[in-house]
């Protein structure tokens, strides 16, 4: 399995995992699978944002280009119109709405992101465990 491991280029983490099972002195090989927690929880953090920040995006857009929109409504059409009184709301609306459906999927982009992950973090334990258990067999 190391091997396999070893020739995909894309299993840098789960590498550097195996290498520090390696280890034959128990000390070191739990400093390295901790290192290699620690690069995990980098890696896993790094774009754990980036939903949460779109979503708060994609309502301030939509917050904004509604009131643009209503503000050039009342604009052009003048205070006594008011069938473009009822066009310029009707363009904000549907500009907020856009917004705010922007907002749930980055929302549902959040949430099933937070479950694979957790899924993955789950799968991980049980790895370390396994190998754990493995090295422990070698000594």
């Amino acid at each position: 399995m190391r091997d396999a491991i070893r020739a995909d280029d894309r299993l840098e983490w789960e590498r550097g995992l195996f290498e520090a099972f390696a280890s034959r002195d128990v000390r070191t090989r739990d400093a390295l699978v901790s290192e290699q927690l620690v690069d995990l929880d980098g890696l896993v953090q790094r774009w754990a944002r980036v939903p949460r920040v779109s979503a708060s995006v994609a309502t301030s857009a939509g917050l904004l280009f509604a009131l643009l929109a209503l503000l050039k409504g009342l604009a052009v059409a003048g205070a006594e119109d008011a069938s473009a009184f009822q066009e310029a709301f009707a363009a904000a609306v549907g500009a907020l709405t856009l917004g705010v459906a922007g907002a749930s999927f980055c929302i549902a982009v959040h949430v099933r992101s937070s479950r694979v992950l957790r899924a993955r973090l789950t799968a991980t334990a049980r790895l370390i465990a396994r190998l754990e258990a493995l090295s422990v067999g070698d000594l």
